[in-house]
């Protein structure tokens, strides 16, 4: 099955400095993938993103009261056991979650988890958010340690996992590197990158993702140089951060403290502009190229933005956009993934185990699942994609946004008296047709 991806920006206007934010909100199709590695017999390797079918608690496909897709059924009983080598996971926690069935580590040798969301501070930031981070962190740690044989977590911005490995193992599209390429040729040959647009920011359209940030730090540096302090904000049409009206902005701004890893962030720095972040460990990558400018006072931020806007950036050397490649990105997670000497301690594995059954038998449960927010019938495998139908009252877990489930359930509501009264309707013009 291809990726696939929906993609919807707008652009945020900022006067003094004008910051142009294109916002990106994306719904990513979950995807399985398997690889014949190049070895003597052949390695099978299955990447998986966050399940194989899509639970969503809305027939429409929209987000559910939780905010999560979820997968249904345990994926692990459709792989064939000849086929069962190695499995690489995209969020490992999310895809265990609701797991009911065989684990990972048992199906496969060797399972990898690849750890790239902060969710405990999505969590943190709902109603009841201290009780549902606290929870979800000890869910994290739980599921990773059942299921993976190793952790790589692409900053320290994530909490501390069993068996971790910390490396940045993103890449970016060429795109965004011949950008940077071209930006370097000009500069060699005319002594001018062609710089001629100022700041811009991009994100999804979520506050989490540093719009609270963004605004003060722009107030405090707006009225710190004794300009006006407003800030009119306009959306604009959309536009993808590699589109040729972006590539001309020289500072992109990151104030985000929610992420992982930014992939903006990258993508910017492949296009040879400045990058303005916050002292952060979801930035720590960056801070070896000399384009990332990073701050932790609201000062700093004012001197880097300045510096920024008044400088021009250094094109980037071979070595530093090979980083941002995913070939370097591929070779700094095969040197992580692999097991070390020595392997899991006898007792550690016993009690994995342990754990393992513990969550098995909960997850077993239709009772708890509908409780918890899993959803009706999403425990088993159906036979094909096309016969699970989520049903529309199915929202309203416990963990799940209780504002949202409302919100859902008076959707839902509306949407059956429209369609009784669409029947009634048929029904009344089918009985006066002649013949009846």
């Amino acid at each position: 099955m291809a990726s696939q991806s929906l993609c919807r920006h707008a652009t945020l206007p900022i006067p003094e400095p004008c910051i142009q934010t294109p916002v990106r909100a994306s719904v990513t199709h979950p995807v399985t993938t398997t690889l014949a590695c190049n070895t003597q017999p052949p390695l099978h390797t299955l990447f998986v993103e966050r399940g194989g079918t899509t639970h969503t608690p809305q027939p429409s496909g929209a987000t559910s009261s939780a905010g999560s897709i979820l997968p249904v059924g345990d994926i692990t009983s459709v792989i064939p056991d000849h086929e069962a080598d190695v499995a690489v996971l995209e969020e490992p926690e999310h895809l265990s979650w609701y797991h009911h069935g065989t684990r990972w580590t048992d199906k496969f040798k060797h399972v990898v988890g690849v750890m790239h969301t902060n969710y405990l501070d999505y969590a943190r930031r709902e109603e009841g958010g201290a009780m549902k981070e606290a929870f979800l962190k000890t869910m994290n740690s739980w599921m990773c340690r059942v299921h993976c044989h190793k952790v790589i977590k692409l900053s320290d911005a994530v909490q501390p996992l069993p068996r971790q490995e910390t490396m940045f193992v993103h890449g970016v599209s060429p795109s965004f590197l011949r950008v940077g390429e071209s930006k370097a040729a000009k500069v060699a040959e005319t002594g001018t990158a062609g710089w001629n647009k100022g700041v811009y920011f991009i994100g999804k359209v979520l506050w989490a993702k540093g719009y609270t940030e963004l605004l003060d730090r722009m107030k405090e540096h707006l009225a710190r140089t004794g300009a006006d302090d407003s800030l009119a904000l306009k959306f604009n049409g959309a536009k993808d951060h590699a589109d040729s009206t972006i590539q001309d902005y020289k500072v992109f701004v990151n104030p985000s403290l929610s992420d992982v890893v930014a992939t903006t962030t990258a993508e910017a720095l492949a296009m040879g502009k400045f990058v303005v972040c916050a002292d952060h460990p979801s930035n720590q990558f960056f801070k070896a190229f000399p384009n990332c400018l990073v701050y932790s006072t609201s000062e700093q931020f004012s001197e880097c933005l300045t510096r920024a806007l008044t400088t021009d950036p250094k094109p980037l050397s071979p070595m530093e956009l090979r980083a941002l490649t995913w070939e370097a990105a591929t070779e700094r997670f095969l040197d992580v993934a692999e097991l070390r000497e020595g392997g899991t301690p006898v007792l550690e594995r016993m009690m994995d185990g342990a754990l393992a059954a513990v969550h098995n038998m909960l997850t077993g449960s239709e009772s708890v699942r509908q409780v918890t927010g899993a959803g009706t019938r999403t425990r088993d495998m159906p036979a094909r994609v096309t016969d699970y139908q989520p049903l529309e009252s199915d929202v309203g877990g416990c963990f799940d946004n209780q504002d949202r489930a409302r919100t859902a359930n008076r959707v839902h509501k509306r949407s059956a008296i429209s369609a009784s009264a669409t029947a009634a309707a048929v029904a009344a013009l089918t009985a006066g047709l002649p013949g009846e």
